[in-house]
């Protein structure tokens, strides 16, 4: 069974809990305007993708760099 990334579990949980938290909330706060609310949801969307972004890069990093460790060990084996 293949392991599911970080980057794509920690994201999937809190797109369910952003949705989750617009979806009840937002209809029933009456202080703020319609725009603001497509505002906040949109500008949470958006701080989730570059979320996404930030893990997935770091994942490659961590990857290459076990990578190249696992050569350097190999090679000074031989």
């Amino acid at each position: 069974m293949k392991k599911v990334k970080r980057s794509v579990w920690i994201i999937a949980v809190l797109f369910i809990y952003i949705t989750a938290m617009c979806a009840y909330l937002a209809p029933r706060n009456t202080d703020i305007s319609t725009t603001e609310k497509i505002v906040t949801v949109a500008s949470s969307y958006v701080v989730l993708i570059l979320l996404w972004f930030v893990l997935r890069r770091k994942e490659r990093i961590k990857e290459q760099r076990l990578k190249e460790e696992k050569d350097n060990q190999n090679q000074n084996k031989n």
